[in-house]
C-alpha cells in the first residue's frame, strides 16, 4: 500500500510578512478611497476594520495553504462554518468586501503586481462611481419631546425649513411634556447633530430632547 504525500516548504518568515504588510496597505487604500466616495453615507468604523482586515485574511489563508491541497480542504471547511451576521444595507460594499479577500489572496501568492494593479483598479472605479452617484434623499423617523405642556411648533418648523427637512407629524401627544412624532426626508448630507442643536437651542427654548430612528426594513 502507498500513501501520497505532499511536500510542505518552510515558510520565509521575512517574505510572509511583507505578503501580509502588503495586503493590509491594500485595504487600507481601499477603505480610505471608499470612505472618500461615501462621504453622505459614511461607513461604520467596524465596517472600515473588517475591510482592512478581510484582505489581510486572504493572504494568510493562501500563506496557511501553501501548496497543500489537504490545507485547501482544511481551510474551505473551516470558512464555510463562517456567517456574517451583520446586514449590509449596499451590495457595493459587500462586492468591494469580495475583491479586498482577492486581492489579500493575490499578496498572500505573491503576486504584487496582480494585487496592485487590481487595488489601483479597484480605486479608480470606486471614485468613477462615486462622482456619478446622485444624492438620494433619506427617510428619519424624529421625535420632539417638549420642556412642557406647550410645543414649539414654530421654532420647529422654522428649524426644519432652514435645513430643507420636509416632515410630516405621525403622532401628538399631550401630557406633563407635549411629545410630537413626525417622518422627516432630509438629505444625505445633513447633519443630524446641527439639526438636533438647533432644535435644542435654548435661546428659541421649548425642547427638552430630540431622538431620530431610521425606519426599519420589513424582513
Amino acid at each position: 500500500m502507498t500513501f501520497l504525500t505532499e511536500a510542505v516548504t518552510e515558510p520565509n518568515v521575512l517574505l510572509d510578512s511583507v505578503k501580509l504588510v502588503a495586503a493590509a496597505g491594500i485595504g487600507l487604500l481601499v477603505t480610505v478611497v471608499q470612505r472618500y466616495t461615501r462621504r453622505g453615507q459614511p461607513l461604520t468604523r467596524s465596517m472600515e476594520q473588517a475591510s482592512v482586515l478581510l484582505c489581510v485574511a486572504g493572504a494568510l489563508t493562501m500563506l496557511i495553504i501553501g501548496g497543500s491541497v489537504a490545507r485547501a480542504f482544511g481551510v474551505a471547511g473551516a470558512a464555510s462554518v463562517i456567517r456574517f451576521r451583520t446586514p449590509v444595507d449596499d451590495p457595493r460594499d459587500i462586492t468591494v468586501l469580495y475583491l479586498l479577500m482577492a486581492l489579500g489572496m493575490s499578496s498572500g501568492l505573491g503576486l504584487f503586481a496582480v494585487a496592485g494593479v487590481g487595488a489601483l483598479f479597484l480605486c479608480v472605479c470606486l471614485l468613477t462611481m462615486g462622482r456619478g452617484t446622485v444624492d438620494v434623499a433619506r427617510s428619519m423617523k424624529v421625535a420632539l419631546v417638549a420642556d412642557g405642556r406647550q410645543f414649539p411648533e414654530a421654532h420647529v418648523s422654522k428649524v426644519f425649513a432652514d435645513h430643507r427637512i420636509a416632515v410630516t407629524p405621525l403622532e401628538v401627544f399631550y401630557g406633563d411634556q407635549a411629545t410630537v412624532r413626525y417622518r422627516a426626508v432630509l438629505e444625505t448630507d445633513a447633519s443630524l447633530e446641527k439639526v438636533s442643536a438647533a432644535l435644542l437651542n435654548v435661546g428659541s427654548a421649548g425642547l427638552k430632547s430630540v431622538s431620530w430612528e431610521a425606519p426599519r426594513k420589513a424582513l
